[in-house]
């Protein structure tokens, strides 16, 4: 009997429009979190994959001896692929000549990510038998000799390299590099028992197995073991990665946090129109056991229904954003589980969590209400609503990033925003109560109004505030982060680096890249030490740590240290001073907190066999991201002198600048044009190895340009992430709109009984509007600032900054945005006749 009668009231109320507010905020809710949640995963893994191309693979164990074949068997039961590769270093031989490389052994099928660059162009195919693939340098270092010696065994040079996928950045690794197959290496002979030789071992597969694979097998390396993917420390590519997630993640939270107040909203005034309802139920005697049946079914329905229109809406979202993307993105397609459970769920947490408190307000009306409307039943304290408000958005937020720092921001910029609506937002309000009820303008009249909905207009305020607030977090951080990512890969970032440049040689090779006019960076000086002692302490490795010797641990290998009397551009000085008295060192942050490094501490180095103790007097944090000449300890010259040192720098050369100079001749060249071979770049680089021989030139152009692609998809990503952002702010501003409709109606019906002209108010209504606008603006720009303040500082690691041009753009664009909503949402009341508006409100 109850349910009968709770569908015919459901059916009642959804053809008289009563429930569509509620079903279009739950439908909201589920649309942004499924849809965004969707398109978020496939950028995600679409990011990572392109970026899996960095190491060939999706993972890789990095063992210097061989391991257990059952990890290789796990790998083949969970279906993911893999390869084995060796890497050690040798010297080969033509003729007179000899050279240092490092050796690429590897197996069919290798890589399993991206492509080998050759000369002639891109391939996945491998050596043959008794070939090898060379390096460009190695080339112009023996005179393009058509074969080599390695070992025990004579190679043929078939094709030259220039890039391996899994090449990585490592400026200091000078030797360069040869590709051969792993069944060559056993005759050659130079494989030993006791030779230094690194196994790489390499997956790749789908997520679910990895992370299986990964939770099984990772327990078991030792320490000299290593479980690498693309957002290690070796990738390149890794900050923006993570970075890329972050954002992608918080763009969903701060869409749940939207649409969880959109549906608080929506229930509120839901169950305020039907305050008069429960008071006529329980006044013809239904009891309170059928009327919570009654709303209960009512609410359970209109979550179901909101809950498939915005899984429907989600999937649709995602079709339609996925023709959008370039087709290296939309080709990755996640499975749809996890964003489809997300959106259920959030529909049914937030549904039910968000209507709680109204719900149960609603369902403590007394009877007497009939005759004393402004009796509301149980006044229960706004803290129990607040409570299983920020409940619910604290558990979807962490369902959805498993990350706190993500989810209690967003938690805390929801208080403040709280905060300050109850602080400022109402008080603003309220200053129209001594205006009273004059309407001789439109400015006094819509002043009278906001006093009169004071309750309503603050609540109004929450999702308009909401919505700036949210456009403003996603488009600052957006912008830092591509400002961010421009400063680290500008234009002419370095694609050749010079490493083993002796001190004889800097003076020529200045002159050199004079003549070619090619600007170089500073030259660094290069010294191989290894760090000892902090404050008198010895430090131990890793090893002697887990064998229980006692001590502190520091860094097993020897570091490039070099000395420098300034600041280098892309370091920044955290705490001290930089290097001023001769025997002074910065350090770099991560090493310094690794280690338990503070400013004063004194460290020791052995370096060629002598003692060095110097003082730290500053902390650096450095971008490694930038593809710079970067280093872990930077002392003063005076400390270093002593010590024999090489140098190190990079330059940028294009076709264009080689291009005019394409007619200088060299003695290098024995007088022939540096383009006789039709590659200007090539010539002049084949010129710079000829004049040096010494020096080791290393070119990072293609991972150059590759990392800007990755740069430029998470762009796009971020941009489309935005716009979802802008389109689920602009329903919610709609839907806000809607609020307080009937009540605006009836008022309308009574200013045009009394006479009050149409223009009268048309201005009155927008000036409403725009001065909720224009105070939505100055609680956005508090509250988005000091969100800001927190992802920047605990979350991004970006600087932090005013942004003052907010304060009077947000509210002039509040103002603007939301008195056009609301003049647009009230057209047609505002263009009915006193009859008409009677009419509709009876």
């Amino acid at each position: 009997m109850e349910l009968s009668l709770a569908w015919r009231l459901f059916k009642r109320e959804l053809q008289q429009g009563q429930l569509l507010l509620i079903i279009l905020a739950i439908t909201l809710a589920v649309l942004s979190v499924s849809g965004l949640a969707r398109v978020s995963e496939r950028l995600q893994v679409a990011i990572t994959g392109q970026a899996s191309q960095f190491i060939a693979a999706d993972r890789i164990i990095d063992s210097p001896v061989k391991i257990d074949a059952a990890i290789l068997t796990k790998a083949e039961d969970l279906g993911l692929k893999h390869v084995t590769n060796m890497q050690f270093n040798s010297m080969v031989y033509s003729g007179d000549k000899f050279q240092l490389v490092t050796v690429r052994a590897v197996e069919t099928g290798y890589p399993l990510k991206g492509d080998i660059e050759l000369t002639s162009g891109k391939t996945k195919a491998l050596p043959q038998a008794g070939e090898i693939w060379f390096e460009t340098r190695l080339g112009g270092l023996l005179g393009y000799p058509k074969s080599i010696e390695l070992g025990n065994s004579e190679f043929v040079l078939s094709n030259e390299i220039s890039r391996l996928p899994d090449a990585g950045f490592n400026p200091f690794a000078s030797s360069p590099v040869v590709l051969m197959r792993m069944e060559d290496v056993a005759k050659t002979g130079v494989i030993q028992p006791g030779s230094r030789v690194t196994y790489l071992y390499q997956f790749a597969g789908d997520e679910a197995s990895l992370t299986a694979f990964e939770q099984s097998i990772k327990p078991l390396l030792n320490s000299t073991q290593r479980w690498v993917d693309v957002q290690s420390g070796d990738s390149p590519i890794a900050g923006a990665v993570k970075r890329a997630e972050r954002f992608l993640l918080l763009a969903s939270l701060m869409g749940i946090a939207l649409a969880c107040a959109a549906i608080g909203i929506a229930a509120q005034r839901y169950c305020q129109r039907h305050y008069d309802v429960v008071a006529m139920l329980k006044t013809f005697g239904a009891s309170a056991k059928q009327i919570r049946l009654l709303f209960g079914t009512h609410l359970l329905l209109v979550t179901l229904m909101g809950i498939v229109l915005g899984v429907i809406g989600g999937v649709l979202l995602d079709f339609g954003i996925s023709y959008l993307l370039p087709p290296e993105i939309a080709a990755y397609s996640p499975p749809l589980t996890r964003p489809l459970l997300l959106g259920v769920s959030t529909g049914l947490i937030s549904a039910f969590m968000f209507s709680a408190y109204p719900l149960m307000r609603l369902l403590a009306i007394p009877p007497l209400r009939v005759l004393q409307r402004q009796l509301e039943g149980l006044q229960l304290g706004m803290w129990l609503h607040l409570l299983l408000s920020l409940g619910a958005m604290a558990l979807l937020g962490y369902l959805y990033s498993q990350s706190w720092a993500l989810t209690l921001t967003v938690v805390a910029a929801v208080l403040l925003l709280g905060v300050l609506l109850s602080a400022l937002g109402f008080v603003m309000i309220r200053l129209g109560h001594s205006v009273g009820m004059k309407t001789t303008n439109p400015l006094q009249l819509a002043l009278a109004g906001l006093r009169r909905r004071a309750r309503q207009n603050a609540v109004q305020l929450v999702g308009f505030s909401a919505a700036l607030v949210l456009l403003l977090t996603i488009l600052a951080l957006r912008q830092d982060l591509l400002n961010e990512w421009q400063k680290q890969l500008p234009e002419n970032a370095p694609n050749y680096f010079l490493v083993n440049i002796a001190p004889d040689d800097a003076k020529p090779l200045n002159d050199f890249m004079t003549t070619k006019g090619i600007v170089a960076t500073d030259i660094y000086p290069v010294i191989r030490g290894r760090l000892t002692q902090i404050n008198g302490e010895a430090l131990i490795s890793n090893e002697q740590s887990e064998a229980g010797e006692k001590g502190r641990v520091g860094i097993s290998r020897e570091l490039n240290l070099t000395w420098r009397n300034t600041l280098p551009a892309n370091n920044e000085l955290l705490e001290g001073h930089f290097n001023q008295a001769a025997d002074e060192v910065s350090v770099e942050s991560g090493v310094a907190d690794r280690l338990g490094i503070s400013i004063g501490d004194k460290l020791t180095y052995i370096i060629d066999n002598q003692e060095l103790t110097v003082k730290v007097a500053s902390i650096r944090a450095v971008h490694w991201e930038t593809l710079q000449p970067n280093f872990f300890m930077i002392f003063t010259q005076e400390a270093l002198a002593p010590f024999a040192y090489t140098s190190m720098a990079s330059f940028y050369l294009n076709d264009q600048q080689a291009t005019n100079d394409q007619s200088t001749s060299d003695p290098a060249t024995n007088g022939q044009a540096l383009s006789a071979d039709g590659t200007p770049k090539d010539a002049v680089i084949l010129a710079l190895i000829q004049q040096f021989p010494t020096i080791s030139i290393i070119d990072v152009g293609a991972m150059v340009g590759q990392l800007r692609q990755i740069i430029e998809q998470v762009s796009l990503s971020l941009t489309l992430v935005l716009a979802l952002v802008l389109l689920a702010s602009a329903l919610v501003l709609i839907a806000q709109t809607e609020a307080g409709m009937a009540t605006r109606q009836r008022e309308l019906a009574v200013l045009r009984t009394f006479g009050a002209s149409g223009w009268l108010l048309r201005s009155a209504t927008g000036l409403e509007f725009a001065l909720l606008g224009g105070i939505a603006g100055v609680l956005a720009v508090i509250v988005a600032e000091f969100a800001l303040y927190l992802l920047k500082t605990q979350v991004f690691e970006l600087n932090v900054y005013m942004h003052w041009p907010w304060w009077g753009i947000a509210p002039v664009s509040g103002a603007l945005i939301v008195a056009l909503l609301g003049v647009w949402r009230c057209r047609q009341l505002l263009s009915q006749s006193c009859s008409e508006l009677l009419k509709a409100g009876s």
